[in-house]
């Protein structure tokens, strides 16, 4: 019997409890977290280290990146909150922020991306992967801008390089170096996960800078910078340069069901997703006006725009110089509409990205126009001013691989920000480059059907690919790579969701399908209910 002092008796809870205390290691830090603000970097100042209560966090005003889940912040654990400014060169300024649970870390480090020309910390993204006990990092990667804002880079080599890939790696070093001074010992992982620009970033941290991470998760990758933009003045061209090419926002519905008409069948299942677009032979010249201009048919000139548009952009001499558009991304509110029509002629994302990065990243011209780009010289000068900075297309990832690093790349094949065909593209080439064999043992792609950019779309748009978000490696593709990774076990098939309703998943789900890694396809069996994985297979037959 334990007794205190005054001889009353401590309950039996209490006994376990202090037992608990007695056998369970609790985490010892070697810092507090506000002395972390003395400590010393190479080319960096700390700016504030401060501990956040839990569920106190709120994010400076204009945050959270559209195309990037929402933070819930309000749930956070206590943290150790760490910011500094980074300057590898004089006209460096990359801001970075460390976040470290004081309880339950998991001893992983998690690196945050970005999206577009970057410009803001993701801070969603940080509370997701605190909040499932990972210590993680994200950057602006060298200046503060919307996202679809270049201007910074006018007159700024430095900066463009920061944004290219140097500000991802000076994160990741002081991260790790930050993370060690608090905890007092190295994380035991560490894992880089992001989608569309941050997709690039993640090709960038394996190609150039093997040593940084274990496993990389690659989205949607923008991995073909000056190509992609380059596309995108050839599909302004298209659209904008006579202005009855314009094709209208009104037009797009129409433009979606045909080709679903077209190509939906395709895989025995009539459900409003093309499961492999490279099969879908869509002519857009069957939608052309027979009588009267109307929102259900296309004019002589918008069907040339159209085709266009799904060939890609070709030299004087009919060279393709990038893939074309992917039919199946067309309808949607996140499809044509925001990205390459708009909502009005030169009101779309891709014309934005396009037009700044022409401006400023190439050209140095403010009044640059797009109708002036010359597909035989101009691609000469875009690559040879950029592609060194921003491309992050080189397949020889040995050094990755014999550190033994797994990388896993994804992409909706709705997407219509970047062509899923330039990413099995990249994949083929590290394929080629190092072998089936050799590059099956560290890499895989998954194609997502009806996905669009990173998410949304008709498909089956949630499959874990955020850090953590489930535990299942069976149904997350992030849990996927841990598992790689700390065991072994490559990834096979892992089944995605589509719920009823993308941003509050308890209302249900509305079917779920397998992924299955590139080249294996999901195949009807035939029978069973076609909502249901368990009625699919993964083959590389598609018939």
């Amino acid at each position: 019997m334990i007794t205190c002092r005054h001889g009353s008796s401590f309950s039996i809870l209490a006994i376990i409890f202090l037992t608990f205390l007695a056998v369970v290691p609790q985490p010892a830090l070697a810092e507090s977290c506000e002395s972390l603000s003395s400590l010393k970097l190479p080319d960096t100042t700390i700016t504030l280290a401060e501990q956040v209560k839990a569920g106190t966090f709120a994010p400076p005003s204009g945050a959270n990146l559209a195309g990037f889940p929402g933070g819930n912040y309000k749930d956070l654990p206590v943290f150790c909150r760490v910011t500094a400014t980074v300057k590898p060169t004089p006209d460096s300024e990359i801001k970075m922020e460390v976040w470290m649970p004081l309880a339950g870390w998991n001893g992983k480090f998690q690196g945050e991306g970005n999206g577009g020309f970057a410009g803001v910390i993701i801070y969603s993204a940080l509370a997701g992967a605190l909040s499932r006990g990972f210590a993680t990092a994200g950057t602006d990667t060298g200046h503060a801008a919307g996202v679809t804002d270049a201007s910074w880079a006018l007159g700024h080599p430095e900066k463009i390089i920061d944004f290219g890939h140097r500000g991802i790696h000076e994160m990741t070093v002081k991260a790790k170096a930050i993370v060690h001074a608090f905890y007092g010992k190295d994380a035991k992982h560490a894992y880089f996960g992001s989608c569309s620009d941050g997709g690039r970033e993640a090709l960038m941290e394996a190609q150039r800078y093997p040593e940084d991470y274990d496993g990389i998760l690659a989205g949607a990758p923008a991995n073909y910078w000056t190509h992609l933009l380059m596309a995108g003045a050839w599909e302004a061209q298209a659209l904008l340069k006579d202005p009855a090419s314009y094709i209208p926002a009104s037009k797009i519905p129409a433009l979606g069901a045909a080709v679903n008409a077209a190509c939906d069948h395709q895989d025995g299942v009539a459900d409003g997703v093309i499961n492999d677009p490279r099969d879908c032979r869509f002519d857009p010249s069957v939608l052309l006006c027979k009588g009267v201009d109307s929102d259900n048919c296309f004019t002589a000139p918008q069907v040339e725009a159209l085709r266009k548009i799904y060939e890609g952009p070709k030299d004087s001499k009919g060279r393709l110089l990038y893939v074309g558009r992917a039919p199946g991304a067309e309808d949607g509110p996140a499809g044509w509409r925001q990205w390459i029509t708009g909502a009005a002629p030169g009101k779309s994302l891709q014309y934005a990205f396009t037009t700044n990065f022409f401006k400023y990243m190439v050209f140095n011209d403010p009044n640059w126009d797009f109708k002036t780009f010359n597909f035989d010289t101009d691609l000469k000068t875009d690559d040879q001013k950029q592609a060194h900075n921003l491309n992050a297309t080189d397949p020889d990832l040995k050094p990755f691989h014999n550190r033994g690093g797994k990388l896993i790349l994804y992409h909706g094949w709705n997407d219509p920000a970047i062509s899923p065909l330039n990413t099995i593209n990249y994949y083929n080439s590290v394929l080629n480059t190092l072998g089936t064999n050799t590059a099956n043992g560290f890499v895989r792609l998954y194609l997502v059907p009806g996905m669009q950019h990173c998410g949304g779309g008709p498909g089956p748009n949630s499959f874990g690919q955020q850090s953590g978000s489930t535990a299942d490696p069976q149904h997350g593709i992030y849990a996927a790579l841990e598992q790689w990774v700390e065991q072994g076990t490559a990834p096979g098939k892992i089944i995605a969701t589509k719920y009823v309703s993308d941003l509050d998943p308890r209302q249900g789900v509305k079917f779920t399908r397998p992924l299955c890694p590139f080249p294996e396809i999901a195949k009807y069996k035939g029978s069973g209910d076609t909502n249901d994985a368990a009625s699919f297979e993964c083959t590389n037959e598609k018939k």
